[in-house]
């Protein structure tokens, strides 16, 4: 786009243009980031600040011996040391790659060695507890810097060095002039599936995060953009750093964990114009009553959306009644980089739809022909989505897993692996992933489907279906069911729950068995764990190892 026009050749760099850009637009002194601390500390940080912070960082880095290409690992809560890492890394030619805090040392450890990470960004206490027993067995990790949890840091672990320190230290450094196609981040997926898998993305991905800020969230430097995405997830990467700084937007930070009243009061005290979290946590703010919404019904928001799984239209609308705008739901994979369908304000909408495809990308539903994928344009037809493969923040590898990457492309059409169909309005909604499909007799039955039926009636907060092993039909809906205050689990409820659902659904659809748990099992950024519900259903009473124990499968790709 225009807007990144005007590198010396051809150079494209993320962390440039998120921030130094700004700085020679004269715009230095706008607000970046609004930082809130858990403990009620606040911090403003301008255009121009980050821009030196990441400078300062990137000059760190390659005073470690960081070469362009090489992988930095950061794990880190939302705190401010995360987005100047996150730019620093980029100005110095690296690889972000940020991990869950909530993990234990086994997964990050993992992570660290798939990724071949040669520095990583921590703070004290979580280096002691997650990473200091593997890093003798990490002969890739040459560097540790440290972030003080709670200011300084008293002794510093062998073989580590203070981040603030050197930082104070280091001069500032000029971004590296990364080509659009040199590798910017890597996540590692994993989800349900099992086995971590590494997708990486170039720095040409910035073009997408700047056409679906605009697009999709209407991001210009009037606006307060929040993401409240954890920082291990793709999500916090694209549209908790990218999106919202390279359009120039004010983002916020809020270092806390969901709680509905503060989140209201974020969002009425820091005057969020645009707001994008999650079906979980929409979920979890309907559960607190309309009362405490109510409360908070003034506020400065222009758009709210939705990322992670497929948002019921009863939470759409909930979005209106109680802050005045409904949430918009939006689609996207790790491997795709960024928005590509999305639903829009006014008649450009359907409540319960995953949207339609932004402009610029080519979406087709696929079904499979004696062994040939064909595209199909039948109304309500259920087949695989495809995308053109021409979006600019297309995953440009999996790492360690070249043939699964290949199998995900053909013809010049990248598979999602997700099942969708297409109204009449040109609207894509969404039916199921594809090995997540319930095969009972004759009837293929999408869990979504289920779920949203059964999500209307005013008992259920949370549903996930899943199939169960049957002798003579193949499989049967099952559905886990989390209640909402007032409503008590048992026998009558159960019953009522099934009828509803056969009103709805008719007999061939509705769950055979209904189970009523405390909570749902989710990955860190809120999807719901069907392969543990499923070990649940056959009779491992705690799901079992599940993530061990059960094979990935081919081609599909989640987010943790």
């Amino acid at each position: 786009m225009a807007e990144l026009a005007g590198a010396p050749d051809g150079a494209l760099n993320i962390g440039s243009v998120c921030a130094d850009r700004h700085v020679r637009l004269g715009r230095g002194a706008a607000t970046a980031i609004s930082w809130l601390g858990r403990r009620q500390e606040r911090r403003d940080i301008t255009y121009g600040e980050l821009a030196e912070q990441s400078g300062r960082i990137a000059r760190v880095l390659a005073g470690q011996g960081l070469e362009p290409g090489e992988t930095v690992a950061v794990l880190l809560g939302r705190i401010p040391e995360l987005y100047g890492a996150a730019l620093g890394i980029w100005k110095a030619g690296g690889v972000y790659c940020p991990l869950f805090a909530a993990f234990g040392p086994g997964p990050i450890k993992a992570r660290l060695e798939l990724g071949k990470a040669a520095i990583l960004i921590t703070s004290d206490e979580l280096y002691a507890r997650k990473v200091a027993s593997s890093r003798a067995a990490l002969p890739h990790l040459r560097q540790v810097l440290l972030v003080g949890e709670d200011g300084a840091i008293a002794v510093l672990p062998q073989g580590c060095a203070d981040l603030r320190a050197l930082v104070a230290a280091a001069q500032p450094m000029e971004a590296v002039p990364t080509t659009p196609d040199a590798p910017a981040f890597l996540h590692f997926t994993s989800g349900t599936t099992g086995t971590p898998k590494g997708v990486l993305h170039p720095h040409r991905a910035v073009l997408a995060h700047l056409v679906t800020g605009r697009k999709v969230f209407g991001l210009t430097e009037a606006d307060v953009f929040w993401c409240t995405a954890d920082p291990g997830w793709v999500t916090s990467t694209s549209y908790g750093i990218i999106a919202p700084l390279v359009c120039g937007a004010a983002l916020v930070a809020d270092e806390a964990e969901l709680e509905p009243r503060r989140w209201y009061g974020i969002l009425h005290d820091e005057k969020v114009t645009a707001w994008y979290t999650t079906p979980t946590a929409i979920r979890t703010m309907m559960r607190y009553g309309a009362a405490l919404a109510r409360s908070y019904r003034e506020n400065s928001l222009r758009v709210a959306a939705s990322v992670g799984e497929p948002l019921n239209a009863e939470a759409v609308m909930w979005g209106q009644k109680a802050l005045g705008v409904p949430f918009l739901d939006t689609w996207w994979q790790t491997e795709t980089g960024a928005i590509t369908i999305a639903n829009g304000p006014g008649t450009d909408r359907r409540p319960g739809s995953m949207g339609r495809p932004l402009p610029g990308v080519e979406a087709v539903i696929m079904r499979c022909e004696a062994g040939t994928p064909k595209q199909v344009d039948g109304i309500d037809v259920v087949g695989e989505l495809a995308i053109r493969t021409c979006w600019p923040s297309m995953f440009s590898g999996a790492l360690g897993e070249e043939t699964r990457y290949g199998d995900c492309f053909r013809d010049g059409w990248y598979f999602t692996g997700d099942l969708v169909k297409r109204d009449k309005d040109g609207f894509i909604w969404f039916v199921g992933r594809a090995d997540d499909m319930i095969k009972c007799g004759g009837l293929q039955i999408g869990p979504f489907e289920v779920e949203g039926s059964l999500m209307d009636h005013p008992a259920v907060a949370e549903i996930g279906v899943v199939g169960k092993p049957d002798m003579l039909v193949r499989e049967v809906p099952v559905a886990f069911v989390s209640l909402n205050p007032g409503f008590e689990a048992g026998d009558a409820l159960r019953a009522e729950l099934i009828s509803y659902a056969r009103q709805e659904l008719g007999a061939g659809m509705a769950p055979r068995e209904i189970h009523f748990v405390e909570e749902l099992p989710k990955t860190n950024s809120g999807k719901i764990m069907r392969r543990v519900l499923k070990a649940k259903a056959m009779g491992e009473p705690d799901g079992g190892d599940i993530l061990s124990t059960l094979p990935p499968c081919p081609g599909r790709y989640d987010d943790e």
